[in-house]
């Protein structure tokens, strides 16, 4: 793991080192996605926040059938009126 120090200036921006910024792909105008928890702020890309979020429902639902197959039928028995 590496670190880099940064400054906090006083309208609350920090910079992201060029480093860091080529290794996550990240480029001049690109959104990236913040996380807060137990003192740590994680910055992750859009992509890589949807991969965490997937691998995270496909923990929590591996082996329970698809869940678009499920809201589908949930829907449709709905629909009938049951």
């Amino acid at each position: 793991m590496e670190f880099h120090q940064a400054k906090v200036d006083r309208r609350g921006r920090v910079v992201i080192p060029a480093e860091y910024r080529r290794t996550l792909g990240v480029a001049p105008g690109d959104s990236v996605v913040l996380e807060l928890g137990e003192g740590v702020l994680r910055i992750q890309t859009r992509a890589a926040a949807i991969r965490r979020a997937q691998a995270l429902v496909t923990k929590h639902t591996a082996g329970n059938g698809s869940l678009v197959d499920e809201l589908t039928a949930e829907r449709r028995s709905e629909a009938a009126g049951g």
